[in-house]
């Protein structure tokens, strides 16, 4: 018999995940001793959990320098993609002007331009947030601007035959009914911002005190040194997984009184 407490959906969201974790991690820990896989090919989880024990100075300083170039452009990415979406819905012909535009900036490849961006922005930190930002903001554009359209035509009708302005409409209306949309692409955004700063650095190849943690799994790369590559990489990951997971929470805490999407 079960559990009661395993029987929680919000248990059952974190226990379950986690146990497959563990069950992952022992299976590869299992394979590479069995097979006596060398650790300068793929290494044990102990031998990356220990280097990140051991390099934890290095990589706790590359880790900070990638989160913060990731939050900076993060933070621009939805001013600029909010600000962007409520200039779209004004109208029908600004909208189909300018969003093509925006869609220029989600296909066109990071790597192709941020060498252009890093000759042009003679700041390196300024010129891997604008590159981070340029891969982080179409979700916000696109998503904002769907919610911003997506309003019950009855409600809007409403607000017509009361003869509210277009302020009152937007204020007490459209922007409750773009929130589940917004936060679904800060949820976007928020990877993607860390996606475009890793990138970035590996353009930029940047050194020194301003090393991210791109910097230091090409480091590990030329020195073969495979545990500090991958204990890298896991920082990557497990700041993605928490920055995913804040968007979440924050989306909670905003539409959880209110909203069906949070309400069950």
């Amino acid at each position: 018999m079960a559990s009661p407490l395993l029987s929680r959906p919000a248990v059952q969201r974190i226990a379950a995940p986690l146990a497959v974790g563990a069950l992952m991690l022992l299976a590869w820990q299992a394979v590479c001793i069995w097979l006596d896989v060398p650790p300068y090919l793929v290494p044990t989880p102990s031998a990356i959990a220990r280097t990140l024990v051991e390099d934890w100075a290095l990589l706790s300083g590359s880790l900070w320098v990638t989160l913060r170039i990731t939050m900076l452009a993060f933070a621009l990415a939805v001013v600029l993609g909010t600000a962007a979406a409520f200039v779209f819905v004004q109208s029908r012909l600004l909208e189909a002007s300018l969003f093509p535009y925006a869609i220029l900036l989600q296909v066109t490849p990071v790597v192709a331009i941020a060498p252009l961006i890093i000759i042009w922005v003679k700041d390196p930190t300024l010129a891997l947030v604008i590159c981070a930002t340029m891969v982080a903001i179409f979700p916000v554009i696109s998503n904002t601007v769907l919610g911003l359209r997506s309003v019950n035509p009855g409600l809007l009708n409403l607000f017509r035959i009361n003869r509210a302005t277009r302020w009152d409409t937007l204020r007490r209306l459209r922007v409750p009914s773009a929130l589940p949309y917004f936060f679904g692409g800060l949820r976007i955004s928020c990877g993607l911002a860390l996606i475009g700063a890793v990138v970035a650095e590996f353009v930029a190849g940047t050194g020194g005190t301003g090393a991210g943690l791109a910097y230091q799994i090409l480091q590990a790369g030329f020195a073969l040194d495979i545990p500090r590559l991958f204990a890298a990489l896991v920082l990557i990951t497990v700041t993605g997984v928490l920055l995913f997971g804040a968007m979440v929470l924050l989306s909670r805490l905003a539409l959880s009184h209110w909203h069906e999407s949070e309400l069950a």
